[in-house]
């Protein structure tokens, strides 16, 4: 095959002699410092598939898949860290920080006054689906 080049046109895309174009987030690498960078310069619909988490067993049994994208309004628990075992609902989801946030999850600041606690979705398990969009009840009837 040909040879790899940087192309001054096209930024942060690398060219093969034979045209075609690859985006650099594609490249494999095992440094870390390139792993970070690809995953904190990620684009969103990257991102999103970056915010999926286990479901249950008995959501497993049910539909059939092992995992899905967090969505508000879903109901999880939460697997690791000091809220261990605490189950709540998802409140809001930060695409930007690949975290999402759960109700009854909080911090005291210091002045007194309490904050949602950003939990990563890899450390929760989904026990209730959030069904209402048509979206999603399409997209589980297509993966089974």
């Amino acid at each position: 095959m040909g040879q790899a080049f940087q192309c001054s046109k096209y930024r942060g895309v690398i060219m093969k002699k034979k045209g075609l174009i690859t985006p650099k987030w594609k490249t494999k690498s095992k440094h870390p410092r390139k792993q970070r960078k690809l995953l904190y310069t990620a684009p969103l619909h990257r991102r999103r598939k970056m915010m999926v988490a286990p479901l249950s067993e008995e959501l497993q049994d049910r539909y059939g898949i092992k995992r899905m994208p967090v969505r508000v309004k879903d109901k999880v628990v939460i697997l690791r860290g000091d809220f261990a075992f605490v189950e709540g609902e998802v409140t809001e989801v930060d695409s930007k920080r690949i975290r999402i946030y759960i109700d009854g999850v909080t911090v005291e600041k210091a002045d007194g006054t309490e904050r949602f606690y950003p939990v990563h979705p890899s450390n929760v398990q989904i026990t209730n689906l959030n069904l209402k969009d048509d979206r999603r009840s399409r997209m589980i009837e297509r993966k089974v």
